[in-house]
Order: structure tokens, then C-alpha cells, then sequence
């Protein structure tokens, strides 16, 4: 842990998910109780990453389940600039779907509900895509990213259910039998070559515009108005507590730098080291479910 520019200490992951306090066993008891102790103030604003839903099966972009994927995410330009393009995403993503759809919440995501059912978040700003949050119990929820869950035209704006687009796809494809070789946070899976090829995509059943599942790609923009959203609830949090975030892109990272320029304390857990560790006021390198789970069992 890292309090001030102190260095951060480590906690071991537990091999038994009954023993929930035996992952701490390496981070000093002071690492959570000051944790605890922003959080017991209430009015805090959690910002969660990809590194919160590893428990779930789903792996992160930077984190340690990262290492042996190669894939590069689909950019906004790429699937908007050819069919091609958007043949091969949503190939991919009609099995990586299959894989996030079946995806729970793990404890991190429950005590984080728990949490919230307490009073102690004013709101929770997730950038996952898999829903798993809301899933957990969680309410005020702002998913900055969007969501996997959803599907939006690209020529009328017409949002529809991803299991409605999944069974068209389904029906489109009855003799395509591809199998996924990794799955990526955002649903991208990672085929063989050649397996795209065959491929049919279907169309908006309004306007027969492109279809564009509802999240945020590389190289796109989140809305101005869910930006100004987010800075307005950080601006009157009383801490801001990140998890499972290496804070790389700017999407996440302006928040943590936003409640340091207002003096708002920020506390990082994440394993491995982060973007915002330099602007952090407390910073715990460990797993999220053993760390949160203790928090709300036997500090708070």
C-alpha cells in the first residue's frame, strides 16, 4: 500500500473463495481499515475497470489475465469504414457474447452492492460493458462505456435487446461452427483464420442501417453529456475509490486526476501498478474479491 508516495505492498490471492481474509495476509491491516475508513464517511464515488469482473471469467485489457492475448480491440473507424470490417467484429462477437452472457457477478461486484445498499457511494461509474454490476444488486450505476447488453443503429438510433440481435444472428447462421480461442473484455472473440468469412450479418430491422453493439469502441468518443455527468458526481464526492483499473486510457484516468486537482481523497486496488498511483492517497496492490469482501464483512 501506498500512503503519500510510501511503497505499495502486495496481498496473495486466495486459493479458497470461503476464506476470504487470507488473501490480506501480506497487506497490513492499516492498508484496509484507511480504506475503511474513507469509505465508513460515505458519499464516495466508485470507478471500476475490467480487473473487477476477472472473477467472473471475463479477462481485463492490462491486468494479469491479459498476458496471453493478442488481439487488438475493433476501433470505431474500422467498423464504421468497411463491412468487412464489421463481418469479422460481429462474428467474433456472436460467440464472445455467448461468453460474457453466461458471465456472474463475483464478491467484489456483491460488496460493492453491499456497499451501496448501505449508503456509503453516492454513485458507482463502471467502464465494463458486461452489466455484471447491475447484475450484483447495484443501482446507481453510470456505464460510462456503454453496454454489451444493448445494440444501436448506426442510421436511425434505434437501441434493441443484444438477445434479440443474437437469436437473429443465430438464424442466420445455422451451419457456422467457429470457436472462440480467447475472449476479450468487450465480447471480441479471437477465431481462426478464415472463420469470419462465411459469416452473415444482419441488419436494422427498422431501416436496415448498421448494426453497432451499444459501447464505446477505440477511437470513439463517450457523450459529452455522461462526461459532464460523471465529473459533476466525482466534483461532490467526499473520496473516490478505484478498482480494478490500470487507469490507462484518458477515459478513466481524468477522473482520478480531476478529484486530486479538487484535494478529493483517492483510493486504488488493482493489481499491478497503475496510471493514478502518483495522484493516490492510498494505493493496495491485491485481488478485488478477498480486499472488498473484507471490507464489508469486518470493517465497515
Amino acid at each position: 500500500m501506498r500512503q503519500h508516495g510510501g511503497v505499495t505492498q502486495a496481498a496473495a490471492d486466495p486459493q479458497d473463495p470461503s476464506e476470504v481474509t487470507v488473501g490480506l495476509a501480506e497487506a497490513p491491516a492499516d492498508a484496509v481499515r484507511e480504506i475503511a475508513g474513507l469509505l465508513g464517511r460515505g458519499g464516495v464515488v466508485v470507478l471500476s475497470g475490467a480487473g473487477l469482473s476477472t472473477e467472473s471469467g471475463i479477462p481485463d485489457y492490462r491486468g494479469p489475465t491479459s498476458l496471453a492475448r493478442r488481439a487488438e480491440p475493433m476501433t470505431y473507424q474500422a467498423f464504421t469504414g468497411a463491412a468487412a470490417a464489421r463481418q469479422r467484429y460481429w462474428a467474433r462477437s456472436h460467440l464472445g457474447w455467448r461468453h460474457i452472457a453466461r458471465a456472474t457477478p463475483n464478491r467484489g461486484h456483491q460488496a460493492v452492492a453491499e456497499m451501496e445498499r448501505r449508503g456509503l457511494l453516492s454513485a458507482i461509474i463502471t467502464q465494463n460493458v458486461d452489466g455484471l454490476q447491475q447484475q450484483a444488486g447495484a443501482r446507481d450505476v453510470i456505464e460510462l462505456h456503454g453496454s454489451l447488453s444493448r445494440v444501436i443503429c448506426l442510421g436511425c438510433g434505434e437501441r434493441t435487446p443484444r438477445d434479440d440481435l443474437d437469436q437473429r444472428l443465430r438464424a442466420a447462421n445455422p451451419a457456422w461452427a467457429a470457436q472462440a480461442r480467447q475472449v476479450n473484455p468487450d465480447g471480441d472473440a479471437v477465431l481462426d483464420d478464415g472463420a469470419t468469412d462465411h459469416f452473415n450479418v444482419v441488419d436494422c430491422l427498422r431501416c436496415a442501417g448498421a448494426l453497432k453493439p451499444d459501447v464505446i469502441f477505440f477511437g470513439e468518443n463517450v457523450p459529452p453529456g455522461r462526461v459532464a455527468d460523471c465529473y459533476a458526481l466525482v466534483s461532490e464526492a467526499q473520496a473516490l475509490l478505484v478498482l480494478g483499473s490500470s487507469l490507462t486510457v484518458m477515459s478513466g484516468y481524468r477522473f482520478v486526476r480531476h478529484a486530486a486537482k479538487l484535494g478529493i481523497p483517492v483510493a486504488i486496488i488493482n493489481q499491478g501498478p497503475t496510471r493514478g498511483d502518483a495522484q493516490a492517497t492510498f494505493t493496495l496492490d491485491a485481488p478485488l474479491g478477498p480486499v472488498l469482501t473484507t471490507l464489508t464483512t469486518r470493517y465497515l
